[in-house]
């Protein structure tokens, strides 16, 4: 596995594309920023992490003007763009062509399906730390883990040598049969602080009051109980304790939710907080919390 197609060049569209970049990968990072993608041919990516800084020369284009066949593509736009996203490379695949979402949010790989084979699909969660500095440089310093698994049963073959890939680009990634669970944990985390965020325009240090673990902890009991509709049991006291360390030891942090806002992007309410609500009311689970976050966020948008 050697050629890698990256849709998507923020944060972790840049640190996965320096690191896979050093490790020997043919990486083409694929972004609609003109303005970026011709920073990133003049200048590489400037990779801040805990080696040191150093600069990796990285290959930036439109999707038009991407060349393949490829060997795997992974997403990393927001997720409202992942049909286009994956549209827009479909004809650089071939027959033995992975991809990958690593996005945040659930219902990606469902809009990959769209164009790719199911069984093609990877499906995955990080908790990887990334911050983009300018068009050209990201940081990301401290722990993180990559968990992979399939879409369908049909594709755990595709697992390991994807595995294999990130681990040789230093990442800590594992196969996880139960990855559907870990999508789901990171999902409670986000629905339960990135709402929140966004309506009242806090740091995740400014959220650590009673008021505040209230209403997250009452997002993550919902969340878990949707999961356990769906036969998924997630870890809420492992959920509720990474919300404490975020709040403690983030403080001056901005969830990325409040980012896109405070920028005037859409935010990932849809694949957040509504998708659970969605799945909830399928299941015919409460969820009046997560609902109501997910409204005034709605609100927050529409007010322009």
């Amino acid at each position: 596995m050697h050629n890698v197609l990256i849709v998507g060049a923020g944060a972790m569209g840049c640190l996965f594309a320096a690191r896979l970049g050093e490790a020997g990968a043919a990486v083409t990072l694929v972004d609609v920023d003109k303005a970026r993608i011709a920073a990133l041919n003049a200048q590489g990516v400037t990779l801040s992490d805990d080696n040191g800084e150093h600069v990796v020369p990285i290959r930036a284009t439109v999707a038009a003007d991407a060349r393949g066949p490829i060997d795997l593509v992974i997403v990393f736009t927001k997720g409202m763009h992942t049909a286009d996203a994956i549209r827009s490379v479909a004809h650089l695949a071939g027959p033995g062509s992975l991809a990958l979402t690593l996005q945040n949010g659930l219902g990606n790989a469902e809009a990959m399906a769209e164009v790719v084979p199911r069984d093609r699909i990877l499906i995955g969660a990080t908790d990887l730390p990334a911050d983009l500095n300018g068009p050209t440089r990201v940081a990301s310093h401290g722990l993180g883990r990559i968990w992979l698994g399939s879409f369908t049963p049909e594709g755990e073959a595709g697992v390991g040598a994807v595995v294999d890939l990130l681990r040789r680009a230093g990442f800590e990634a594992v196969a996880d049969p139960q990855v559907r669970v870990a999508i789901w944990e990171k999902v409670a985390f986000n629905a339960a602080l990135n709402a929140l965020a966004t309506v009242t325009r806090l740091t995740v240090g400014g959220m650590n009051t009673p008021a505040g673990r209230r209403i997250a902890t009452a997002v993550v009991d919902e969340v878990t109980a949707t999961a356990a509709s769906l036969g998924l049991a997630i870890d809420r006291a492992s959920v509720l304790a990474k919300i404490d360390h975020g709040l403690v030891h983030h403080r001056d942090h901005k969830a990325s939710m409040l980012q896109d806002r405070l920028a005037g992007r859409r935010t990932e309410i849809e694949s957040i907080n509504g998708a659970v609500v969605e799945a909830a009311r399928a299941a015919g689970v409460p969820t009046p919390v997560t609902a109501t976050l997910a409204d005034l966020v709605r609100m927050v948008e529409a007010a322009g």
